[in-house]
């Protein structure tokens, strides 16, 4: 059974940092594409950011860049999603996606076959 599994999230208060894990089990990552996706209360699932599956490539939402960092170990099957400076609005649930081939962007949540639970972020003071 193909199955991903987030983790690492919490809460934190503004300008904090948190390390989100993306574990896959049943399949092996390498030959996936992996993008992480957030949603927020009332609004729609949106891409954060998403690697290819050596890790060379990687795209990042504008509201992220310079603050988030997505990076793989396929050894260890998981993919990460550092976050840094985090602000209130990036309280969300955050999911990970895995998927073969996408087509011209790996940023919509379309192009994903298999998703994870999700994982709650709270920014707060």
């Amino acid at each position: 059974q193909l199955q991903l599994v987030e983790s690492g999230g919490g809460l934190v208060q503004p300008g904090g940092s948190l390390r989100l894990s993306c574990a896959a089990s049943g399949f092996t990552l390498d030959y996936y594409a992996i993008g992480w996706f957030r949603q927020a209360p009332g609004k729609e699932r949106e891409g954060v950011s998403c690697i290819g599956r050596s890790g060379g490539y990687t795209n990042y939402a504008d509201s992220v860049k310079g603050r988030f960092t997505i990076s793989r170990d396929n050894a260890k099957n998981t993919v990460y999603l550092q976050m840094n400076s985090l602000k209130p609005e990036d309280t969300a649930i955050y999911y990970c996606a895995a998927v073969k081939r996408y087509g011209s962007t790996c940023l919509i949540t379309g192009a994903y076959d298999y998703w994870g639970q999700g994982t709650q972020v709270t920014v707060s003071s």
